[in-house]
């Protein structure tokens, strides 16, 4: 079973996506386009051209799971994208979003505490002879 969790990060294909590719031809983008290991744990997404079809890969520790989805209406919503990348993070409530058909333009979004985490190293200590 898959979740959308704030657990995981979530990239998304910057370009259209030939929905015929299987599990193989997925992990070869990620590594090819995304320049990322699919056997990170991160979830990948990838829309096709008409945008009713979208496929997440996703690799749960003992294998890769597709999660593949077509609309019988509508379509999905990529966000704008201001980068020459292959691809583009995405937080979970923006894919539950585009998963929803709700409009990423329409939402605002109001302000909220985050903590970034640092990663510090120990500091050195100098002990003076006592």
């Amino acid at each position: 079973m898959f979740s959308i969790s704030k657990a995981y990060r979530y990239f998304m294909y910057s370009r259209r996506a030939d929905m015929r590719k299987g599990f193989n031809g997925l992990c070869g983008l990620v590594r090819n386009e995304f320049l990322q290991n699919p056997l990170s744990g991160d979830v990948f997404i990838f829309i096709n051209r008409p945008r009713n079809r979208i496929k997440l890969l996703h690799w749960q520790g003992d294998g890769f799971a597709i999660y593949y989805k077509r609309l019988e209406k509508g379509t999905y919503e990529m966000p704008e994208i201001k980068t020459d990348s292959a691809s583009i993070e995405l937080d979970a409530q923006q894919l539950l979003l585009i998963m929803e058909g709700i409009s990423l333009l329409s939402v605002k979004k109001r302000k909220r505490y985050t903590h970034h985490y640092v990663d510090k190293k120990p500091m050195n200590t100098v002990h003076s002879g006592a």
